[in-house]
C-alpha cells in the first residue's frame, strides 16, 4: 500500500501542478472525498480474512460490536468504505499519516499560500 500512495502522492502533485491554477473549486471537496473512500476500500480488500478485519478495526479504534458487524457483512468494499465502523477507524488523520495526500489542501495551499495570510 505505501507503494500505492506514494504513486497517488505523486500524481496529485502532478495533477495540483496543472489543474491548479483554475480558481473553481466546488469539484476539489468531491474528489477528495472519493479518493479517502476509495483509499479505505483498498484497505479493507486487503484483510481478506473475518477475523483480520475485525482485529484491524478494532486496532484502529473503532468499537468491537460495530467492527464485528462490518466484518461480517456481505456488502461490497465501496458500500462499507464509507460504514460508520470503517470511517471511525480509518479517520482522515490517519490517511493522512500513512501518506494520503489531501487535494483540497493541496488546492488551499496553492491559492492561500502561508506568506498571504
Amino acid at each position: 500500500m505505501d507503494c500505492r500512495l506514494k504513486k497517488l502522492a505523486e500524481y496529485v502533485r502532478g495533477w495540483m501542478n496543472y489543474y491548479g491554477i483554475s480558481e473553481y473549486y466546488r469539484p476539489i471537496p468531491a474528489l477528495d472525498e472519493w479518493l479517502r473512500r476509495r483509499t479505505r476500500m483498498c484497505y479493507r480488500k486487503q484483510w481478506r480474512k473475518t477475523r483480520t478485519k475485525v482485529r484491524n478495526l478494532i486496532r484502529l479504534g473503532t468499537y468491537r460490536r460495530t467492527a464485528i458487524l462490518a466484518a461480517l457483512s456481505r456488502k461490497g468494499y465501496w458500500h462499507l468504505a464509507r460504514t460508520l465502523a470503517i470511517q471511525t477507524g480509518m479517520t482522515n488523520k490517519w490517511l493522512a499519516g500513512q501518506g494520503l495526500v489531501s487535494i483540497r489542501e493541496r488546492w488551499i495551499r496553492t491559492h492561500y499560500p502561508a506568506t498571504a495570510r
